[in-house]
């Protein structure tokens, strides 16, 4: 039987106005969990880490892992992860940004790590904001 669980973990960030929306959801008894868009923000939407690719993509990941635990979920459980970042520079800089941005990412993987895209974008939804990651997650039966 398929049912849905919405996922609002206690003292995460939110929004600056008053939404319906949701962290997660969790659905098909819990084996499937669709994680929203993950920010660097405080409980009140203010940016953590502006100017540092680096703070910001640890605290999306470990934002990621906060919504995939109220599921049952953890970070190898994570099968497709799409990213979503803020750079302006050209040539050999946007590869060390990537790759700044990349190494703080593989600390919260083990091998195999899940599929991921990157998306190089013009901005987000607040000015500071250099990353945005949403993730889709698998549980195995029996857990």
């Amino acid at each position: 039987m398929s049912e849905k669980k919405r996922l609002m973990p206690k003292g995460h960030w939110d929004w600056s106005i008053p939404v319906p929306f949701s962290q997660g959801w969790s659905v098909s008894g819990g084996r499937l969990i669709y994680v929203g868009g993950q920010i660097s923000a405080d409980e009140h939407g203010r940016t953590i880490g502006v100017g540092d690719i680096e703070v910001q993509t640890r605290n999306v990941f470990n934002n990621i892992r906060k919504v995939l635990r109220e599921a049952g979920a953890d970070m190898q459980d994570i099968i497709k992860f799409n990213t979503f970042y803020v750079y302006e520079g050209e040539g050999d800089a946007i590869r060390e940004y990537w790759e700044k941005m990349t190494r703080v990412r593989m600390e919260f993987f083990k091998e195999p790590a899940a599929c991921g895209t990157g998306v190089r974008v013009t901005g987000l939804a607040y000015p500071d904001l250099l990353i945005e990651v949403e993730a889709i997650a698998w549980v195995p039966d029996g857990r």
